[in-house]
């Protein structure tokens, strides 16, 4: 019987999943569509595998990438926290609160009835459909402009970035062009509302793992993929700049919509 099929992740794929997760984090093309997608397209007996140790693991690469992205963003953290006011204040709490109810009451319903391969590539296409509309819009809007109705806007998109596939970065990049902010004004609003996010999540997470207890061996392996997570994430910093030039997001929105359509290739000749 192989190591998967007994429940346990083997440190090459934990190290795999974890240099994935460092780029699809920092991109908008959904990390957990890829932690999802790479094990069921690679052949791995993945499926056979305790969803609570898959969920674990999922936690441990979050982990390291958000302590990746605090070390990685302290500079633009520091100007932030310079720069804070009642406005951001507001923009920052409505853009965190709906996520956070939702994860909090529905996370759980979401991960069992949406976690399959189909409903992630539907909400890969989804996100990338919702990219490409909002990117038609005119850049109209600049750095201190946000109000509370642009605080809800992204706050309600973090709430669907739940469902696996959307994407978090790619939701909030179309929410924020939605309402007409300049692409790079986007970018910035999109990585100042995900710090929070992503720290609470892994909070939360890792509160109910430390409830339920890991075996030596789900540590071993939730090391590993922290450690991978962490180091391909603070690694690929530069690839935020890529997003942040002055670029539409058609390219990251085809990319989604390739890997989709593959998985649906396959869903169907498997039939």
């Amino acid at each position: 019987m192989s190591a998967a099929a007994e429940g346990r992740i083997p440190a090459r794929r934990a190290v795999a999943l974890g240099i994935v997760q460092g780029p699809a984090e920092l991109l908008p093309v959904s990390s957990s569509a890829h932690i999802v997608l790479i094990p069921w397209l690679a052949g791995w007996d993945w499926e056979k595998i305790d969803p609570e140790v898959r969920k674990s693991f999922e936690v441990a690469l979050h982990a390291g990438a958000a302590v990746a992205l605090l070390i990685g963003q302290r500079e633009l953290i520091a100007e932030e926290l310079r720069e804070f006011d009642l406005r951001g204040a507001v923009v920052l709490a409505l853009s965190f609160i709906p996520a956070a109810v939702v994860g909090y009451k529905f996370e759980r319903q979401i991960e069992q009835r949406l976690g399959g391969p189909c409903a992630t590539a539907y909400g890969l296409l989804a996100g990338a459909a919702a990219m490409l509309f909002a990117d038609t819009r005119p850049q109209l809007r600049g750095r201190g402009e946000a109000s509370a109705a642009d605080g809800l806007a992204l706050g309600m998109a973090q709430a669907a970035a739940l469902a696996p596939g959307v994407s978090r970065n790619g939701i909030t990049l179309a929410a924020a062009r939605w309402r007409r902010f300049s692409r790079d004004q986007a970018n910035l609003l999109s990585r100042t509302i995900a710090l929070p996010i992503i720290v609470g999540a892994t909070a939360l997470k890792g509160i109910r793992l430390s409830r339920r207890g890991a075996s030596p061996e789900l540590r071993r392996t939730m090391t590993i993929g922290v450690g991978a997570s962490f180091a391909s994430t603070l690694a690929s910093q530069r690839l935020i700049k890529l997003v942040e030039r002055d670029r539409a997001l058609w390219p990251y929105a085809a990319y989604r919509a390739c890997l989709a359509l593959v998985v649906l290739a396959k869903l169907a000749s498997s039939r």
